[in-house]
């Protein structure tokens, strides 16, 4: 879960709305207090914290909510507009030629997100390649290269150079014509330091890069904000990646260094693998925060793994209340693609990540694994019926699969819970307008 502490506290004093019988000043302050705390204890600047406290109490004793919204939906409406705007505006990068240089102090995660970047253009079509300028790391040329062969793109590198803007002066005439993006991992170290700031501002007079990019560890807490200061100063930023949102990151500190340089944050990096990068979307953002999901941040997912049709006529068929094996072995293909389970329902909506919480994720992802090859071993009937599977079509499928009986009932099991979860959602009003609204089908 991104921040999941700082998402956890603030789910909980929005409890204190929902289950409050009146709105009034004393519930409002009291609210105020739980945001502010979970704000601070994420490292989120004070100076940021107060101002949202008195936007929010201003906006939720004086304004009338709208026609055809409670009070208590519009509180909560409130909360979340000024959360997106401490959080900022996001920014998406231009697919076109150019030229990015990467910055950021040792440890931040800065070559891993290059190879992340690298990625990203390439499944947009584009032709990027890499440029290790890290002339001081000995292994940052081993890194970088390593993730290149990854990633699949074009590397280049001088392992005995100690000239940084000679290399990557170097590196942009071999790509020049070759490559659509490219992309320069700059050297970093454990603090700022002058020689540094130097190198990486000669680097930018001599290539003059077309975006200049900032990338802030999100562990990285209040000083996060004197170093998108430092670098600013020296180069310029014109746009903020933070890594490592996963997990008990606090991220506030992160946060606040976009505000503090006004540079808008490009991405977020939410795990060690390559796929867990996504682009920062600050409604989605904070919707996820506030554990009202982000339902267009899964449909981008699952348009990687499928057709953008395909994935809009499963979720249409899921909604309408049809649902059989069929359907939902192409949900397990299309989940397949789509990274780890947990950060997937981190993007449903209505508390499903909380609920699958204490469900060992892995563990559940190599079980949805032997459920497709039971499904592998169905006749077409059976799939589109799951009701006819009987005991001795469970021991012809379970010999077909080399799996025992119980994996095989298993997997019924699992396929009726999930008809029922969806059922509950078709038979909920509000929840199925919602949702509905939310992916454009009405």
């Amino acid at each position: 879960m991104v921040l999941e502490g700082l998402s956890k506290s603030l789910r909980e004093t929005l409890r204190k709305v929902t289950s409050a019988i009146t709105i009034d000043a004393k519930l409002i302050k009291e609210v105020i207090r739980g945001i502010q705390r979970a704000l601070l204890q994420a490292d989120v600047n004070v100076k940021l914290v107060l101002e949202l406290s008195r936007r929010i109490e201003k906006r939720a004793l004086e304004e009338k909510p709208p026609a055809g919204m409670s009070p208590r939906e519009h509180v909560i409406r409130i909360v979340y507009d000024e959360l997106v705007r401490i959080v900022g505006e996001g920014k998406t990068l231009p697919i076109k030629k150019q030229i990015i240089m990467m910055v950021g102090l040792y440890g931040q995660g800065k070559t891993t997100t290059c190879g992340k970047l690298a990625q990203y253009f390439k499944k947009k079509g584009l032709r990027p390649a890499l440029i290790a300028a890290d002339v001081h790391r000995p292994a940052a040329y081993d890194q970088l290269k390593q993730i290149a062969d990854k990633v699949g793109v074009p590397f280049y590198g001088e392992k005995e150079s100690k000239n940084a803007v000679e290399l990557v002066k170097r590196g942009i005439e071999k790509f020049k014509r070759s490559a659509d993006v490219i992309i320069i991992d700059t050297a970093g170290r454990h603090k700022l330091e002058e020689d540094l700031i130097k190198e990486i501002r000669d680097i930018a007079n001599a290539i003059k890069p077309d975006e200049k990019i900032l990338v802030i560890d999100a562990s990285t807490g209040q000083q996060a904000k004197p170093q998108a200061k430092a670098f600013h100063e020296a180069i310029g930023i014109t746009g903020i990646i933070l890594t490592k949102m996963d997990g008990t990151a606090k991220g506030g500190g992160a946060l606040s260094a976009s505000a503090e340089v006004g540079a808008p944050i490009l991405f977020i990096g939410t795990g060690e693998h390559l796929a867990d990068f996504e682009g920062f979307d600050p409604a989605g953002f904070v919707s996820r925060l506030l554990g009202m999901g982000d339902i267009k941040a899964l449909l981008e997912k699952a348009e990687e793994s499928l057709k953008e049709k395909e994935a809009v006529k499963a979720m249409e068929r899921m909604m309408s209340g049809k649902f059989t094996l069929k359907d939902m072995y192409k949900q397990m293909e299309a989940l397949s693609g789509m990274g780890p389970l947990q950060k997937i329902a981190d993007l449903l909506p209505f508390g499903f990540s909380s609920k699958l919480k204490d469900i060992d994720m892995r563990e559940t992802q190599e079980r949805l694994k032997k459920f497709r090859y039971i499904m592998d071993s169905m006749t077409e009937e059976e799939l589109e019926n799951p009701e006819i599977i009987k005991a001795s079509r469970i021991d012809r499928i379970a010999r077909g699969a080399g799996v025992e009986h119980k994996d095989v009932k298993e997997l019924l099991r699992y396929y009726r819970m999930t008809k029922s979860m969806m059922k509950g959602i078709v038979s909920n009003r509000k929840l199925r307008k919602a949702l509905m609204k939310q992916l454009k089908f009405t």
